[in-house]
C-alpha cells in the first residue's frame, strides 16, 4: 500500500481525534473512577467476593435446579451482586463507564456517517442502532443480521 498525502493527513486527523477523546473530561472522569475503584479495599473485597460466588454460580448453572446448592448459590449471587452494585465506587465507575461508552458511540456514528450514510456502525446502543438501518443490533454485534 502506498502512503499518499491524503492517507497521511487522514492518519494524522485520526490520531488527533484519539488524543481529544483521551484528554476529554469524560475520559478523565473514567480514569479517576477506575483508580478510585481499584484503590478502595472495601470495593475490591466486594468485587472479589462476587467473582468467587460467580464461579460457583456458573458451576451450578450447568446442572440447573437439580444441583444440591442451587437455592443457596442463587440467593448468594443475588445478595452479593446487590451489595457490590450499591457500593459507591462501583456505582461511580459504572456511570463513568457508561458516559465514556456513549461518547465513543457518538464519535463512531459521526465518523461512520461522514464516510457514507449507508455505513453500519455497531454501537450496542438501540438509540444509535435504530438509525443505522439495522433492526437486529448491528451487523457487528454478534447476532444474526437482518439489515436490508
Amino acid at each position: 500500500m502506498l502512503a499518499t498525502t491524503e492517507r497521511i493527513i487522514l492518519l494524522d486527523e485520526a490520531e488527533e481525534l484519539a488524543k481529544m477523546i483521551v484528554q476529554s473530561d469524560i475520559a478523565n472522569a473514567y480514569q479517576i473512577s477506575l483508580y478510585n475503584l481499584r484503590s478502595n479495599k472495601e470495593s475490591q473485597r466486594k468485587i472479589n467476593s462476587f467473582i468467587r460466588v460467580k464461579e460457583r454460580y456458573e458451576e451450578v448453572q450447568r446442572f440447573g435446579k437439580y444441583h444440591p446448592d442451587y437455592k443457596l448459590i442463587m440467593g448468594q449471587i443475588r445478595d452479593i451482586k446487590r451489595e457490590m452494585d450499591l457500593d459507591d465506587q462501583v456505582a461511580e465507575f459504572k456511570r463513568a463507564e457508561n458516559d465514556f461508552q456513549q461518547l465513543l458511540d457518538e464519535v463512531s456514528m459521526i465518523v461512520g456517517k461522514s464516510v457514507s450514510i449507508n455505513v453500519k456502525v455497531p454501537t450496542g446502543n438501540p438509540f444509535f442502532d435504530s438509525g443505522s438501518g439495522c433492526s437486529t443490533g448491528g451487523c457487528g454485534s454478534g447476532g444474526s443480521c437482518g439489515c436490508s
